[in-house]
């Protein structure tokens, strides 16, 4: 019997308990610190825009797609345009986590929410167990680390503007931990490229009803509106230096009020002073939903992130996998999802013995792993972030010619790797 624990039920936690149960395990669990799945999910919702498209077509030809299922469902507006982006999904907010939560218990998952891990048993270089606050332990075979790389909210004053107040609600349901440093794994930080620590999360969430009548109409006919902003109210392209999400940090973002209709009024900045952002027509009323104090600041993240190999094993652990944030600067749902499904499927070959499975450079999503690896070992590397969707890596797809929305070749390419189906396919 092989039994997994994902800890972390962020995108890349709830991908891997899914990918786990696929390969085969019988016991699949995930434990969340809080009272709903998904993390930044639960205020993001962009999908498939750009170079997310290629990724999501492979993954959905190598059955490790199920999410994407779930999202495309759950899709308030589909196939949209804006600034630098193309072909994009914008899911619904409020129904998404619910959704997924349904997705993960219907395959038999154990769910566990406000169930904060404090500690870690190791034996040696391999982890017995995980412990929570309330003193339960978590046994396993093998682990999975999803937990991201975001606060406590000390992190956010000390490398950002203090704790904003976000979604991720540390003060109320206790900090992150990382299981890799407390089982006696290397770790490291970011950087932004000016050479300090961490990110800025990269958008806001207005109050959709405290914006004018024609804009919430556009958004939600349209998904997308577009302000043009005051040249005296501009802030300049600097502070979109400070963005987790560099594939927003284009010119049309530091001149425009850009918003998209996700549920909430998601607003492309990392924070705007809400006394300026009053002044722009239209905006009179506006009100925060994430963070309460996006006027002043966001999220910081990257402040703990794993040394893994191109199969998410983190390295100097024996049983121990990761995805999402923890797996280096890949930045979006897309792809915490994509190396979500990889570590909870490698997860269950460690358990029973198997060669782990790399994916290979033919695909965008092998490459990306496998470049990321590469970059986040040299002192260049981590200062740069990378998506599928803009910025370094959407540049790389480019170069490698493996962006496209040719769903056909896309089919012919995994096919030709020898990856169909492989997510689906039964390792025990």
């Amino acid at each position: 019997m092989s039994k997994i624990i994902i800890v972390g039920g962020g995108w890349a936690g709830s991908a891997a308990g899914l990918a786990a149960q696929k390969a085969g395990a019988q016991d699949v669990t995930v434990l969340e610190r809080t009272d709903m799945l998904l993390g930044t999910g639960l205020v993001g919702g962009i999908m498939r825009n750009n170079g997310r498209f290629t990724a999501t077509e492979e993954m959905l030809e190598m059955d490790g797609g199920d999410l994407f299922q779930v999202t495309d469902e759950n899709s308030r507006h589909k196939n949209i345009d804006f600034p630098g982006h193309k072909h994009a999904n914008l899911y619904d907010v409020a129904k998404i986590e619910p959704a997924v939560k349904k997705r993960l218990e219907k395959a038999g998952i154990n769910v566990k929410t406000n169930t904060r891990i404090k500690g870690v048993e190791t034996d040696g270089k391999k982890i017995v167990a995980v412990v929570a606050e309330n003193g339960d332990r978590y046994e396993a075979d093998v682990f999975v680390e999803a937990t991201g790389t975001s606060g406590p909210p000390g992190n956010c004053s000390k490398y950002g503007n203090g704790c904003a107040m976000c979604i991720y609600r540390c003060p109320t349901f206790g900090p992150r931990i990382s299981v890799a440093a407390k089982a006696g794994a290397e770790e490291f930080m970011g950087k932004k490229a000016d050479g300090s620590i961490g990110a800025m999360s990269g958008s806001c969430k207005l109050h959709k009803e405290s914006l004018s009548e024609d804009i919430v109409h556009q958004l939600n006919e349209t998904g997308v509106a577009v302000i043009p902003i005051p040249k005296e109210l501009q802030k300049g392209e600097g502070m979109l230096a400070t963005k987790a999400c560099q594939q927003y940090a284009l010119k049309e973002f530091a001149e425009n009020i850009i918003l998209l209709d996700t549920g909430h009024a998601k607003l492309m900045s990392p924070f705007y002073p809400l006394d300026m952002l009053r002044r722009i027509p239209g905006f009179e009323n506006a009100r925060y939903e994430d963070p309460y104090a996006g006027g002043i600041g966001n999220s910081m993240r990257y402040l703990a992130i794993s040394y893994r190999d191109n199969a998410l094993k983190v390295e100097g652990l024996d049983n121990l996998f990761c995805g999402g944030e923890k797996a280096g600067l890949l930045v979006g749902h897309t792809e915490a999802i994509v190396t979500g499904t990889l570590a909870g499927h490698n997860a269950v070959r460690h358990a029973v013995g198997k060669e782990l499975l790399s994916l290979p450079d033919s695909l965008a999503v092998g490459d990306a792993i496998n470049y990321v690896g590469r970059q986040m070992r040299s002192e260049e590397g981590i200062t740069k972030k990378y998506t599928f969707s803009g910025a370094v890596y959407f540049n790389r797809m480019k170069e490698q010619n493996l962006y496209t929305t040719d769903k056909a070749e896309i089919k012919k390419r995994v096919s030709d790797a020898g990856m169909t189906n492989v997510f689906s396919q039964k390792v025990m």
